[in-house]
């Protein structure tokens, strides 16, 4: 008894599945992006006002992007929710919950009323529905990341994670287009009454794309795999922290600087532009739609890249280089010049790019297949709490504190040197690991043939 090459044929990966994996990925975190970037714009523009009203425009600003952080803080419990249920239950009933969690969230944001007209409970029933979303947040981002590449071959693992990852910018890139047509049709009154709303209740049209494209795949080969052995974890948490401390502090770490980084290049610079260099709302936006636009394409170039050359030293390099643009990008701002702010945006969200695009792989491939969406998951909440939770709300603080740009510089030169430290921490890739799982499931699924 042997098996033929058929067998070894079943296992590799399926082209058209790989497709659809990194299209329904990329569109399904766009989607969920969507609603939490409106949220964050929203926050920097509008929130402070409508929700959080004071003398002081920096402190209605600085209690809105308080709301903000709440979706950072809530993305641990859906990491350890939806995580484990990835592992358990399969990646893609898993990633259904997560969509309709975030868009029925945002299109409740849209309703809300202000708080002239519902008083303290405007804002209560705003950071309630925020909490929501980053619970879908948490658990959205592992189970997009191994929809793609656990369809995609192992060898092009950068390149297939990258879906995940070109959600945020593309996320980005709709919601602030959305606002900025918003903000060019309509009056500035306009806008603030009632015009920001229609970007919150246009996610649930969003939403139920994004639920037609997913609920059309089928479950990942690598979860496939792990049902034929009957491996799946029963205690996906425990086993994380109990067997790969090191991976999630790894995972963790890695992540710091290209979530501060973002903060300080798609949320703050629309405060600090607006505030601190007298531009208008719509030119500031216009400078994060432009970077985002570039993302698109950089953020698969880059995981593509990661292929072919070792994946953590090309996201160390951009690590560092992130821990240096900042302090140019501050000097070239300071004249108050449009060109230099976008040009200056462009450059940050590059670089940006040249992180996050291998930083899907990477942090997957720091766990074993049956804890990879808990790992991935914990690993990509616990680290926005120290990361994109507090960089706003530390951006605008060090701003009032010092009114000087150069501590803004200095944090995100520190993020820089923990990501540093925690690629130094993790490994690299192990591509043979899901080929023999997609070989284990093909020969189980297919009886032996005698030759």
């Amino acid at each position: 008894m042997q098996h033929t090459p058929q067998g070894d044929q079943a296992a590799l990966p399926d082209r058209s599945g790989m497709r659809r994996a990194f299209f329904a990925s990329l569109t399904g975190t766009a989607l969920e992006w969507y609603d939490f970037a409106v949220y964050s714009a929203a926050a920097a523009l509008v929130f402070g006002d409508l929700f959080f009203p004071s003398e002081d425009p920096l402190t209605g600003t600085l209690l809105a992007f308080s709301t903000y952080a709440v979706g950072y803080v809530s993305r641990p419990l859906g990491g350890f929710v939806f995580g484990r249920l990835g592992d358990v239950i399969g990646r893609k009933k898993v990633l259904i919950a997560t969509l309709v969690l975030i868009g029925v969230a945002t299109f409740l944001i849209g309703l809300l009323p202000a708080y002239d007209t519902a008083g303290v409970a405007a804002p209560i029933a705003l950071v309630v529905l925020r909490f929501a979303q980053g619970v879908g947040v948490g658990g959205e981002w592992g189970g997009a990341v191994l929809l793609s590449s656990e369809f995609g071959d192992p060898r092009r693992r950068g390149f297939y994670a990258s879906a995940a990852q070109v959600g945020p910018p593309a996320g980005n890139l709709l919601a602030n287009g959305v606002l900025a047509a918003l903000g060019v049709l309509l009056t500035e009154d306009q806008f603030l009454s009632w015009g920001w709303r229609v970007a919150f209740v246009l996610s649930g049209v969003l939403v139920g794309f994004g639920l037609w494209i997913r609920a059309k795949l089928e479950e990942t080969p690598v979860f496939k795999a792990m049902e034929a052995e009957q491996s799946r974890p029963e205690a996906p948490i425990r086993e994380v922290f109990t067997t790969q401390p090191r991976a999630l502090l790894a995972a963790i770490l890695s992540r710091v600087a290209p979530d501060v980084l973002y903060a300080m290049f798609t949320v703050f610079v629309l405060t600090y532009a607006t505030d601190r260099l007298d531009m208008s709302r719509d030119s500031a936006l216009t400078a994060v739609l432009v970077g985002s636009s570039l993302q698109v394409f950089l953020i698969p170039l880059a995981g593509a890249l990661s292929d072919r050359v070792n994946r953590r030293l090309l996201y160390g390099c951009s690590a560092v280089a992130a821990g240096v643009w900042p302090f140019l990008f501050f000097l070239l701002v300071d004249g108050g010049s449009w060109m230099l702010l976008m040009s200056g945006v462009v450059v940050g969200l590059a670089i940006h790019s040249f992180m996050y695009g291998p930083q899907a792989a990477f942090v997957a491939e720091q766990f074993s297949p049956r804890l990879r969406y808990t790992g991935s998951s914990l690993a990509y909440t616990l680290a926005g709490l120290i990361g994109g939770a507090v960089a706003p709300l530390l951006f605008t603080a060090l701003l009032s504190s010092y009114d000087s740009w150069v501590p803004l510089a200095l944090y995100i030169a520190v993020a820089a040197v923990v990501t540093v430290g925690g690629l130094c921490l993790g490994r690299d890739s192990a591509p043979a690991m899901e080929e023999d799982a997609r070989l284990a499931a093909s020969r189980r699924a297919e009886p032996a043939q005698v030759v």
